[in-house]
């Protein structure tokens, strides 16, 4: 089992100066400020990107989840028209040469207004846009077009016929570039009136093939009649066998700090359980709010030899 986290550092993110990858702006200001500043964003962006990595392999952490927000308002230009694009495509280069080396594995999770089966086409368009440019940065990053550094999405909302909206996804991943779709997995939801993993298995990947991320905890609140156990190897028969199962992981906020008042899919700062992975060896996404911290103190519990 191998832990990672998600877009942040909060041991880098504390320092001074700042080291995080997420720089942007408002709209006003990209339309104000315009492409010199969005290449200055980037340009440190991806420096950033490369110390985070560093950071990670000397602590041992294979596994991290780089943010959408390393490009500001990507799909609004072509990325060689940044100023800075020739630095940037050699440090984009040397972030994958590097952790192609140590052996990280880094992935994305563009946010949740990417619905590929929405009815509304200007939607689609939009997502179809924006998950070809997250696949463009891994070929900036020299990865070659597999799951192993996938794009994490969800199916999205039902639209009142969960059968006509995978039948949707399904006909509009058709539409991505190549290299988009083998990246793409979809993650189960944890809403009964979405997706659960049996309903991607059946409705995603007997139709087009894309792996199914298998969320712990929103298995809690929509298991389509499957216990863990079962859902994360039903998961786990998706991914190809050269590829390592992906998998998120977090925990209930509500119960950490005790409040009912707290939304119950509300995820927690740290993780407190052993996790679960039934005779698998998946990567494991934790997606506490406390980030590599979480990691370190599970490790501290539960893997001391993995400490570093």
């Amino acid at each position: 089992m191998t832990l990672g986290y998600a877009c942040i550092n909060m041991t880098l993110a504390g320092q001074k100066p700042k080291v995080f990858t997420s720089r942007s702006m408002r709209q006003k200001t990209f339309k104000e400020k315009g492409l010199d500043y969005v290449s200055d964003l980037a340009l440190q962006n991806v420096k950033d990107l490369m110390t985070i990595v560093q950071w990670n392999e000397a602590h041992n952490i294979k596994l991290f989840r780089m943010s959408s927000q390393i490009f500001p308002w990507i799909t609004n230009y072509e990325l060689s028209d940044l100023k800075d694009y020739d630095e940037i495509c050699e440090l984009m280069k040397a972030v994958g040469d590097y952790a192609t080396k140590v052996g990280q594995r880094l992935t994305f999770h563009p946010g949740p207004y990417n619905c590929l089966a929405s009815p509304t086409q200007r939607v689609v368009d939009k997502t179809i846009a924006e998950l070809n440019c997250h696949s463009e940065q891994m070929n900036m990053l020299g990865f070659k077009p597999s799951h192993y550094n996938k794009i994490n999405i969800h199916v999205g909302g039902s639209y009142g016929d969960k059968e006509a909206t995978l039948e949707r996804f399904c006909k509009n991943f058709e539409l991505l570039n190549d290299d988009t779709k083998a990246r793409l997995v979809v993650e189960n939801d944890d809403k009964a009136s979405e997706y659960s993993v049996k309903d991607l298995y059946h409705g995603v990947y007997e139709r087009i093939g894309t792996p199914i991320t298998f969320d712990y905890y929103h298995h809690k609140f929509n298991t389509g009649g499957l216990s863990e156990e079962d859902a994360l190897w039903l998961a786990a028969i998706t991914w190809p066998d050269d590829v390592v199962q992906c998998c998120h992981y977090s925990e209930s906020r509500r119960k950490e700090h005790n409040d009912d008042k707290i939304k119950a899919t509300a995820h927690s700062d740290l993780i407190y359980d052993e996790i679960q992975t039934y005779g698998l060896n998946p990567g494991i996404v934790v997606e506490a709010k406390h980030k590599e911290l979480a990691i370190l103190g599970y490790r501290e519990k539960y893997q001391p030899s993995l400490e570093g």
